[in-house]
């Protein structure tokens, strides 16, 4: 029983892959299925661009508006309506990257069979899909991100002059780093069930899939 423990843990040191490798595996998985990355990070790239023109929009109309201009009940039901929207674009967005990522699990059952024949660990193959997601996910957000940073400035320019002195770039790009995290945070959260399906799946059930 001892001598079986220690072939075990023996296993496990010999085959776990450094981050690195891992992250050269979900990249080449991302090139090999670039269109349907391609569809998934569109999803997040609208949804972090709404994101990222409300948040814009909100800083810019406190900075630019005279105060006495300012209908303070109507900027907060605004706000929260558009909060509201946000919201429910993100939980969209979240469930569109979950059933990508399933599709994925689904057409690679071959492939992660293989993988787990050789030996990988179930938190190796975990950690690939999670990584995947995760370039995605940060790709998306800021593209979108910078898509709507220049929708909401363009639309504020056209109103008022001097936009560019005027605007607090610090609170600007504050709020916009906080929507590229939001965005990839928001990918590797809709990707751990498929991810976790993936590593719990028997190799030799994988290999006998016909996809």
């Amino acid at each position: 029983m001892t001598s079986e423990v220690k072939t075990r843990a023996g296993i496990k040191r010999q085959i776990r892959l450094p981050n690195r490798e891992a992250f050269k595996i979900a990249l080449r998985s991302v090139r090999i299925r670039f269109w349907r990355s391609c569809i998934t990070m569109a999803g997040i790239v609208l949804t972090i661009a709404f994101l990222s023109s409300v948040l814009t929009s909100n800083v810019a109309e406190q900075a630019l508006q005279p105060v006495g201009a300012q209908d303070i009940a109507g900027a907060t039901g605004n706000q929260a309506t558009q909060m509201w929207l946000v919201a429910i674009s993100l939980l969209v967005c979240a469930v569109g990257i979950t059933n990508a990522m399933l599709m994925s699990v689904t057409e690679r059952y071959r492939e992660i069979g293989t993988m787990k024949c050789l030996g990988a660990l179930d938190w190796f193959v975990v950690k690939l899909f999670l990584i995947e997601a995760g370039v995605l996910g940060l790709a998306g957000s800021l593209m979108g991100a910078v898509l709507g940073f220049l929708f909401s400035l363009l639309a504020w320019m056209a109103q008022y002059e001097h936009v560019f002195t005027a605007m607090p770039w610090r609170a600007v790009f504050a709020r916009l780093a906080m929507a590229v995290a939001i965005g990839a945070v928001l990918s590797v959260i809709g990707a751990i069930y498929p991810a976790r399906r993936a590593g719990k799946m028997p190799p030799a059930d994988a290999m006998r899939t016909e996809v």
